[in-house]
């Protein structure tokens, strides 16, 4: 094989992959958001959470991006560690839908022929103004670049009859016996590793027996290595999040290596139960096939081969899932044995909760998890009006100390969640995500803007008030009464605020709330005005102990402005 013949094999295995993400890009801008309500509702017991896996498996054909975004899941409180074991055990039987996908349709029927044409259909609907016509362009064009690319990876490897020195090279590592196995079987894992696709790997390894590379029993070894290999991914993406999430990714780790144990255990009877299964759709067994450079497979005989490592695939994942499913609740305490919980988070560092996983492969998928943040955000925010109350109210200066530095250290908490969110909001590509989405993405950069002032605004009251302490005046009881009232008008907005950021539909009734609480906000700042100017005319309070009193009710005035400015962001 020639250089050329290696970038001719590399372009083509690149190809399908792009087809690969191409294809899944589309069905997950077409279903993105129902995706996220179906996970966190179908997986109140592990056989839900199985079937969970593999309708999003099935439909978004990528087990990485399932399993990924359940450790996502997990790390956000979403699933419980429990529930995550059975989606990602579904997920590992949807991934099989590839195989069969390229075996029937990619060596069966020179599906080429028609991607071409396809993808003119692709083109045409691109050009349409609907999202929805758009997303099902994508999904055609990376269909039929995928099938594009498992023919050019057909064409570009080697005939073994002409060039016998490869075929005799392999069959060197082939010679080994169940050492042979192991090789192979290492071999799936590393392959998969570097590809981070186990689909493409699986591809490969059907052209590999297809060709007559390798016997069926090694490109069975093969298959038990990519299920090692594929776990990798959740298990990178769970680096950097909590001991759930992580405990998650071990778990698909656990529940792959045991599978791969009891059918290396019973390698020879696992592949004649797969032989016979084969056999009753009339092919030959493909344990029986002989492997040569001089003997060329029939038609029958390559089909066999191509089923065998499909439904060794499909049998591995359904075994295994039916073995380990009894088993989730001891699954689960060994990973949280395994991986210990750390020290719990003080007040005082609180950080993100729901996207502190690592970015998903699925954007669409993502900004669900940022919507999430951005609630948590508020709820956050909303502690600052204690803290305001009690900087308020404090009887001695170490009380009053106490208050100001929470509120300068969630000043701070707001201004770096505020940047996260948008780091991981501008990390999303635009090209995968919907325009549905995308307008939805706007819309928290102006959310998290004005979360970030509400912070402010606590660190300028603390402030406020520490000048009024230096100069030594202090509230009286019907100031820090009017003061009282002010933070309870501005603790109302707050839960309709974030009761408005929860609701899947925004309906106009939660911006009239949010209105209301906005006009009774100003109404009570009004009043205190006037009431506060009348007394200092008549002399009944002092001058400076008035400013500090004003300036502080101002700025909780300005709290409701924000607050409202929230609501109003999500009825645009």
């Amino acid at each position: 094989m020639d250089v050329f013949g290696i970038l001719t094999l590399l372009g083509a295995l690149g190809m399908f992959l792009y087809g690969m993400n191409l294809m899944s890009s589309g069905l997950q801008k077409a279903a993105g958001s129902k995706m996220r309500g179906f996970l966190t509702a179908m997986t109140s017991n592990p056989f839900k959470g199985v079937m969970t896996g593999l309708g999003i498996t099935t439909v978004i054909q990528s087990s990485s991006a399932t399993t990924v975004m359940t450790v996502g899941f997990v790390n956000a409180g979403l699933l419980t560690l429990a529930q995550a074991v059975g989606v990602i055990m579904g997920a590992n039987i949807g991934t099989t839908v590839t195989a069969w996908l390229v075996s029937l349709l990619g060596f069966k029927a020179d599906i080429s022929l028609f991607a071409v044409p396809l993808m003119a259909v692709g083109f045409i609907l691109s050009l349409a103004k609907s999202d929805k016509r758009r997303h099902i362009s994508e999904l055609i064009v990376g269909f039929s670049l995928l099938f594009l690319g498992l023919s050019l990876m057909k064409e570009s490897v080697p005939d073994l009859k002409e060039t016998p020195e490869v075929l005799a090279f392999i069959q060197n590592w082939t010679s080994y016996g169940f050492g042979s196995v192991l090789i192979f079987l290492v071999f799936g894992t590393v392959l998969t590793l570097v590809l981070q696709s186990s689909s493409a790997t699986m591809a490969l390894t059907l052209i590999m027996v297809n060709m007559g590379w390798i016997p069926f029993e090694m490109g069975a070894a093969m298959v038990l290595g990519e299920n090692i290999g594929t776990t990798i991914t959740a298990n990178i993406a769970a680096a950097v999040g909590n001991a759930n999430a992580r405990r998650a990714a071990m778990a698909h780790t656990l529940f792959n290596v045991f599978g791969v144990c009891w059918a290396l255990a019973l390698f020879r009877p696992f592949l004649m139960l797969v032989g016979t299964i084969i056999t009753w759709f009339g092919l030959p067994n493909p344990m029986d096939i002989v492997h040569s450079a001089d003997v060329v497979m029939t038609a029958d005989e390559s089909m066999s081969t191509l089923y065998g490592v499909s439904m060794l695939h499909t049998l591995f994942n359904l075994f295994n899932t039916a073995i380990l499913i009894w088993f989730v609740p001891v699954i689960v305490k060994i990973v949280t044995r395994l991986i210990k919980e750390k020290n719990s988070d003080t007040e005082e560092s609180v950080k993100l909760q729901f996207i502190d996983a690592g970015p998903l492969s699925t954007a669409e998928l993502a900004v669900g998890q940022a919507r999430n943040e951005v609630i948590h955000f508020a709820e956050i925010s909303r502690r600052g009006v204690d803290f305001i109350r009690k900087a308020v109210d404090a009887k001695s200066d170490k009380e009053f100390e106490a208050a100001r530095q929470k509120l300068v250290k969630y000043e701070e908490i707001s201004d770096r969640i505020e940047y996260e969110i948008a780091q991981f909001l501008n990390a999303l590509p635009e090209d995968s995500i919907s325009e549905e989405t995308r307008t939805e993405t706007k819309r928290m950069y102006k959310i998290i803007s004005e979360l970030e002032s509400l912070g402010d605004s606590g660190e300028s009251i603390s402030r406020i008030l520490a000048r009024r302490n230096s100069h030594e005046q202090t509230f009286n009881e019907e100031q820090k009464a009017r003061i009282e009232s002010m933070l309870e008008a501005v603790d109302k907005a707050y839960g309709v605020m974030i009761d408005n950021l929860k609701a899947d539909v925004f309906e106009p009734i939660g911006l009239r709330m949010a209105t209301d609480c906005e006009i009774e906000i100003n109404e009570l700042r009004n009043n205190i005005r006037e009431e506060e100017i009348f007394k200092l005319e008549k002399g009944e309070t002092k001058y400076q102990s008035s400013v500090y009193y004003l300036d502080t009710v101002s700025e909780i005035e300005r709290m409701g402005d924000f607050i409202i400015n929230i609501s109003q962001a999500l009825d645009k």
